[in-house]
């Protein structure tokens, strides 16, 4: 084998006891997998070679629509399943968490667990039905928190006593971000009635807010961000091995810390935090969020409930920027395809969107209510994974990864060196044009390093912990694996390529620029020392 070695400011506008392990989550079965790349990435590999590998990562949420799809759903390339706690019971979201885990330890998939909590909601009003409802112009509406046996017609029960405090005649009720307008014609003690003037559908569980003269009434009633649902939700998630917990409506950094905080007593640091960006308040508060954070999600159907909706591009845009610079993962969210909910092709406006996030760099687009209730599933997952491979393939022609800025993330000079040393590898591997870059990691620092600074060649990031695996499946072009590791770069690099040869994966001639972390003989994720960092191209013989 030959070998040769070689070693912003932001936009102005943003402002209890150890859990048992739980039984059957990554049973002895697991370890086939151990040292196989996941099906869905070495059938990429052979079709496409190492420059046709999918960057951008795809979530799916999980519904009725797509529990009987999710072997499909993960050989069309879903990284992370998502389940929504806010609808449907325990024994549906455990059926299709044991599902995934299946898929995984029998199937050789790797797909990452997700629950995304409910949150404090305020002001979500509901008729009653199952379906939608029209409300006509100039019709006229009770919004009540008085619950009855049978609501009167023309009534919308909310689920908050208080919601109508400081809510003023003539103000602007806006449903859904703009799915139908009421004005407030009177005050009767809590209830409002009101007008419609802007006729549209009323969803179940639809989301309200008061607008007064163009801008968001802003009302803080001090409630929690976890609600006592979410605790039981949260344990219901532990119990069931999840990967991740999305936070829904964090208003502050200390909202992510203090459920870290709560997982680190119980030793469960591996399950990643990621906060959801959807109201003003998280906004205010976005930098500190973000670095409190393990990742962030762009919740924009949300965010466009207190947000004008022209502001929403230019607010995600600045959010994905933000957090690559920071150098955590970002999910960008909400109605990429809704279309897709009823029709088997979405709109060419739709396709844009999405293009247009995966132009931006976000670590994963994800699908929601196209997966979770819509009818076509597979289709709309695979019109999400071809228009990120193109848009993904046309940024590497124009090279538009030269224009990405070197924010300097650290501080301290060790991690200083870390950084230093994955900015370097990234431009050698894209000035030689490597094939791949390999890492050897223990608890993926060095790898979201590497991913942040987006290169063209594939990053596979090889790991000897099973959690630090499933964390990396969100990192923008990494590809994880599991195999047991030494303290020798040479021995892991034998190790490896003898694995991929076997399976068909690598072949004489190509060329891999190889980066060993020093964090394998550490027992915290950032680098301690710079003597076992190191950057080394490689020829396979």
């Amino acid at each position: 084998m030959a070998t040769s070695a070689a070693t912003s400011s932001f936009p102005s506008y943003l402002f209890p006891a150890p859990a048992p392990r739980r039984s059957g989550a990554r049973p002895a079965r697991a370890a086939a997998a151990e040292g196989v790349m996941d099906v869905v990435s070495e059938a990429e590999l052979r079709e496409k070679g190492f420059m046709g590998m999918r960057k951008t990562k795809l979530v799916c949420t999980v519904g009725p629509a797509c529990v009987d799809a999710l072997p499909a759903l993960a050989r069309g390339g879903m990284g992370v399943a998502r389940v929504n706690l806010c609808h449907g019971g325990r024994d549906w979201h455990r059926a299709a968490m044991r599902e995934v885990r299946r898929l995984n330890d029998e199937e050789g998939f790797c797909v990452s667990l997700m629950v995304d909590t409910e949150g404090s909601q305020l002001l979500v009003a509901d008729h009653g039905g199952a379906a939608s409802v029209k409300a006509d112009d100039c019709s006229e509406w009770l919004f009540t928190s008085k619950r009855t046996n049978k609501a009167p017609p023309f009534t919308m029960h909310v689920n908050f006593d208080k919601f109508s405090e400081g809510i003023l005649v003539g103000d602007e009720l806006v449903i859904d971000g703009g799915m139908a307008t009421f004005e407030v014609t009177e005050k009767i003690g809590g209830d409002l009635r009101c007008k419609c003037t802007d006729p549209g559908l009323l969803l179940p569980r639809a989301k309200l807010s008061f607008w007064r003269d163009g801008k968001l009434v802003e009302r803080n009633f001090g409630l929690p961000t976890l609600s006592t649902k979410d605790w039981a939700d949260i344990e219901f998630g532990i119990t069931e091995g999840v990967d991740c917990i999305a936070l829904s409506f964090v208003k502050d950094a200390n909202d992510i810390k203090s459920l870290k905080t709560y997982l680190s007593r119980r030793s469960l640091e591996h399950i990643k935090i990621f906060a959801k960006i959807e109201s003003l308040e998280s906004l205010k508060n976005l930098k500190d969020i973000i670095e409190a954070s393990d990742g962030v999600m762009v919740a924009r159907g949300d965010l466009g409930v207190q947000v004008p909706l022209e502001q929403i591009p230019a607010i995600q845009e600045a959010i994905v920027e933000l957090c690559r610079n920071l150098n955590k993962p970002v999910i960008v969210a909400s109605q990429l395809l809704e279309s897709m909910v009823e029709y088997p092709t979405p709109t060419r406006a739709e396709v844009a969107d999405v293009s247009e996030a995966v132009r931006q760099y976000a670590d994963a687009i994800m699908l929601s209510a196209e997966s979770a209730i819509g009818a076509f599933p597979e289709k709309a997952l695979s019109v999400l994974r071809a228009a990120s491979e193109r848009m993904e393939s046309w940024s590497r022609e124009e090279n538009m990864q030269r224009l990405l800025p070197q924010y300097q993330l650290a501080i301290a000079l060790p991690d200083r060196i870390s950084e230093q040393i994955c900015i370097s590898a990234v431009e050698m591997a894209n000035n030689l044009a490597v094939d791949a870059i390999f890492v050897y990691t223990k608890h993926g620092h060095m790898a979201s390093l590497l991913s942040r600074n987006r290169p063209n060649p594939p990053i596979f990031a090889f790991t000897d912990d099973a959690n630090t695996r499933k964390s990396m499946n969100l990192y923008w072009g990494v590809i994880p694996l599991q195999l047991p590791l030494s303290n020798n770069m040479d021995d892991n690099f034998k190790q490896t390529i003898k694995l991929l040869k076997s399976k068909g994966s690598v072949k004489p001639g190509d060329s891999v620029l190889v980066v060993a972390d020093s964090d394998l003989n550490q027992p915290c994720a950032a680098a301690t020392s710079s003597v076992y960092q190191s950057i080394q191209v490689r020829l396979v013989d």
